[in-house]
């Protein structure tokens, strides 16, 4: 009986710290942090004429009916036009995007006639980039009108060698549960990013808005399912920071529905069980603790164990309470059924077109770490590059 409870408890603390405790040990350490050194000061920017050059570079497969939309909302950013170049790579793109590229005089198009992956276009597009910084987003996906000035304000520390900006998921309609839950996702996500960022690092940049300092880029192999994580976390491990700033942000509307957001969620959860491998040395306590702290406690906990922790404490709970371990092990059980069951609730729900938040947060929560297993299965069987079929979006 012992052993058992001994995993139980394991198991339980492993999910409860993945998703609870971490956040809590994250802002007490933040606080902590600026009560000795006090809270940082925002940087000034310079002058327009002494801003640095940068590249607005947009990856974009069969994205013709997105090319003006994106076009006029770049051109809506308040950095000074003669300080921004444009550069869409499109490998493999065969709809009309590059006719439509070809209108826009300041666009550069780099083109391969082979669809090879995100990852493939990105080593192809930043190897032809010539300026100081650049700004990448994806095709689909609008940027505030400061964006660009903000991203470049973070980089005015120079151990800052990668920025993350924030993503912020929209819904077409009112009361779409795909879009709903990857906008609860991203909010919950966007304030560990906040605080691991001022504690010392955010722990990876999303691709819908990011940028990075060009000549730290090193091509990556054009089988990375999650290449702006791999590229950012990278130059974690040689000493910069990843600097997280919500005051630049990238809108999209989120997937058509769930069974979309499952494929995004599988192909990430793939990807990050893949980029954990490649990064595995960034565990190492003794070379960056602060930085191993940070990516077992933000990253690789719930890519790994934590899901499986989660579904192993159903036989264990059931094992303890038939064998009477005690009164706490009959709470927790009654705890694990109601959970469950509201999970079930919120399915059935939006099985019918229904949402209610109290319901719908256990079963979000619960598809997401089914997910974890399906991205095993993905990453698995997957054995092409890094070309993803894209998630229809709402």
């Amino acid at each position: 009986m012992t052993t058992l409870k001994i995993l139980f408890w394991i198991c339980l603390c492993i999910c409860v710290y993945t998703y609870v405790g971490y956040a809590l040990v994250l802002f007490v350490m933040v606080r902590i942090k600026h009560w000795l050194k006090g809270v940082p000061q925002r940087m000034e920017l310079p002058s327009d004429n002494l801003l640095p050059e940068v590249t607005f570079l947009v990856c974009a497969y069969n994205e013709q009916d997105i090319v003006d939309w994106k076009m006029q909302n770049i051109y809506d950013t308040d950095y000074p036009a003669r300080k921004l170049h444009i550069m869409w790579v499109t490998d493999g793109s065969s709809d009309d995007t590059n006719v439509r590229l070809k209108k826009y005089d300041d666009v550069e198009i780099v083109y391969s006639p082979e669809r090879r992956g995100k990852t493939a276009a990105l080593n192809h597009g930043i190897s032809q980039v010539k300026t100081e910084l650049t700004v990448m987003t994806d095709a689909n996906t609008m940027v505030n009108r400061e964006a660009i000035r903000e991203i470049v304000r973070c980089f005015q520390d120079p151990q800052v060698g990668c920025v993350a900006g924030e993503k912020r998921v929209v819904s077409r309609h009112e009361g779409e549960v795909a879009s709903e839950g990857e906008g609860l996702y991203w909010r919950y996500e966007s304030a560990l990013k906040r605080m691991d960022s001022d504690l010392y690092s955010a722990m990876g940049a999303a691709g819908e808005l990011n940028a990075i300092r060009t000549k730290l880029y090193q091509p990556m192999p054009e089988t990375a399912l999650l290449d702006d994580f791999v590229m950012s976390m990278r130059m974690v491990s040689e000493g910069h920071k990843i600097a997280y700033t919500s005051e630049a942000y990238a809108m999209e509307y989120g997937s058509a529905n769930l069974e979309e957001e499952s494929k995004r969620k599988r192909r990430i959860c793939a990807g990050g069980l893949q980029s954990i491998w490649w990064l595995r040395g960034m565990m190492n306590p003794f070379k960056q603790p602060l930085v191993a702290f940070q990516f077992v406690s933000h990253r690789v906990l719930r890519w790994t164990l934590t899901p499986i922790c989660m579904m192993a404490l159903i036989p264990l709970n059931v094992w303890l309470v038939l064998i009477k371990g005690g009164i706490i092990y009959n709470v927790i059980w009654m705890l694990q059924i109601l959970f469950y069951l509201a999970a079930w609730g919120g399915y059935m729900l939006e099985q019918h077109g229904k949402k209610n938040k109290w319901l719908f947060v256990p079963y979000y929560f619960l598809f997401m770490n089914i997910n974890v297993f399906r991205g095993m299965h993905y990453l698995r069987t997957h054995q092409g590059g890094g070309a993803w079929e894209k998630a229809k979006r709402g």
